[in-house]
């Protein structure tokens, strides 16, 4: 009898904590990431009320036609400039190079931005800001554009640059207007639907 009763109590004990341990949601290792940073209350940009009905941010079908080499080419010499944010408040930024791709055989080109307040940051030097919108930008997407992020150290010995949209993500204020955040400059503007990344966010 003392057998059985602790074979039960060991066999609820597993079922609590696969209940506990479910999957992280996201069909790629960035998506789960994402998800997992919006589902924490220490790091959500959510408000309390989405947070609490939270099921997963909406991707769009990971699609391989939308990681691209690209050719990267530093601007000698930029000017630092502020950027506008949705809030009125200016950051310092640079443009920092561009980057060159095809896609679906047309040819594009976006500029990438270096905030100058991180450059002093040893945790943050290497990082670069790609803002962008496309022809799903306030429809399928939001309605601002979207970011992705890169390092300096993502620049190949040969010049090249992997970009991948499928990690491409929306700005916090997408999600709660008490962020600021940097709005797209219109040179980065992408004729062309970018059906990879984040969707716009449904409330």
């Amino acid at each position: 009898m003392r057998i059985f009763t602790l074979l039960c109590i060991v066999s609820l004990l597993i079922s609590c904590n696969s209940k506990d341990k479910r999957p992280l949601m996201g069909k790629t290792e960035y998506q789960q990431h994402l998800n997992a940073s919006f589902k924490d209350a220490t790091t959500s940009p959510l408000k309390k009320k989405d947070l609490k009905d939270f099921k997963g941010l909406d991707f769009f079908p990971v699609d391989s036609s939308f990681i691209v080499l690209t050719k990267f080419t530093e601007i000698d010499n930029s000017p630092i400039f502020k950027m506008p944010t949705n809030t009125g408040r200016e950051p310092f930024y640079k443009e920092y190079g561009v980057l060159n791709f095809t896609i679906k055989g047309k040819n594009f080109q976006l500029t990438l931005y270096q905030d100058q307040d991180e450059t002093t940051d040893e945790k943050f030097k290497d990082d670069l800001f790609l803002p962008f919108t496309d022809a799903t930008t306030g429809n399928e997407t939001y309605g601002a554009g979207r970011y992705i992020n890169l390092k300096t150290t993502d620049i190949n010995a040969d010049g090249t640059f992997v970009l991948n949209f499928n990690n491409s993500y929306n700005p916090y204020c997408a999600y709660n207007e008490k962020f600021s955040c940097p709005l797209t400059p219109r040179k980065n503007h992408l004729d062309i639907e970018i059906k990879a990344g984040v969707k716009s966010f449904k409330k």
